[in-house]
């Protein structure tokens, strides 16, 4: 399992939300962010999700 964190943030740069996901690959990580994202109505915020500074997944 690798390790990821997904970030979300408010438009004046404040964090709001920050996860830490377990998961086989990037593409699987993409998906569970994806889903915790919707669940948490950050959608439309700003986020990423990195994987050893990786950026994998990224919204303005």
């Amino acid at each position: 399992m690798n390790e990821y964190f997904l970030t979300v943030y408010e438009p004046n740069g404040e964090m709001v939300f920050e996860e830490r996901i377990e998961a086989a690959d990037d593409n699987a990580a993409q998906e569970i962010g994806k889903k915790k994202l919707e669940e948490n109505n950050y959608t439309n915020h700003t986020h990423r999700l990195t994987r050893a500074g990786k950026l994998l997944l990224f919204h303005v």
